[in-house]
């Protein structure tokens, strides 16, 4: 598999699945594998589109861990939209996966409405002009709401899942407000929230919650996820989420 400048392929421990990333670039965190485990219920025989792909990390992880039959990565950049390709091609998933580079913005012009059994995203967690300014573009995007802002993400997901399908994103706590009341706003019943912890004595710095479209009210709370037991090492619920044990 060709390599460019600063590339690097990283292994994910998972089905002998393995990635491409940039060094310098905007890389994977956990954030993105805790989601690829949230919505791991995702049906079978199903189609799935992940909006703001990246490296391509939910859908060659959902490839694991769903029996999904379609799984379609949105990309704006061009050049991690090369990557994530390749990261495709590296797992031999061309027959499942599919890496489209486009602004989630004009995905009206791509597909019709009620296109896809469920979506996956984890959007920008900044609004524009708040936060330290990373001066890479590729962290920039992935970071910032530059091309696209919180209530383009939930428009279009509501544009693109059938009735009574699921979405699940991951975001920042503090903008949990926002994503409620926009999500509500487009006909995206928040069902299912759970708030992730470094450890029991700290304050939550993720939010996983799943929305279903023209779903009946009824929010369900899950018990928090903690990263770190007292002792510093990894909580036994990471270590399966990591399958490491």
């Amino acid at each position: 598999m060709e390599l460019k400048e600063n590339e690097r392929i990283d292994d994910l421990e998972l089905n002998n699945l393995k990635i491409i990333q940039n060094k310098n670039g905007f890389c994977f965190g956990m954030d993105s594998v805790l989601l690829s485990d949230f919505a791991k219920n995702i049906k079978p025989n199903t189609k799935v589109i992940d909006l703001g792909t990246g490296t391509g990390i939910l859908p060659i992880l959902l490839s694991a861990k769903t029996k999904a039959s379609k799984i379609v990565g949105i990309e704006i950049q061009e050049d991690v939209a090369n990557m994530a390709n390749r990261s495709v091609e590296l797992n031999n998933l061309q027959n499942r996966l599919e890496i489209i580079c486009e602004n989630i913005k004009n995905l009206k012009n791509v597909y019709e409405t009620n296109s896809f059994d469920a979506i996956v995203t984890n959007p920008p967690y900044k609004t524009k002009g708040t936060g330290g300014i990373n001066e890479l573009k590729s962290k920039l995007i992935s970071r910032h709401e530059i091309t696209a802002d919180l209530e383009d993400f939930i428009s279009i997901s509501s544009y693109l899942l059938k009735d009574q399908s699921n979405i699940y994103m991951v975001h920042r706590p503090e903008r949990l407000v926002d994503i409620l009341s926009i999500f509500r706003k487009y006909k995206l019943e928040p069902k299912e929230l759970k708030l992730v912890q470094p450890n029991c004595g700290k304050a939550p710095n993720l939010v996983l919650i799943k929305a279903t479209k023209n779903a009946k009210p009824f929010l369900k709370i899950d018990k928090p996820l903690y990263i770190y037991k007292s002792d510093g090492t990894y909580t036994e619920e990471l270590l399966k989420i990591y399958n490491k044990i």
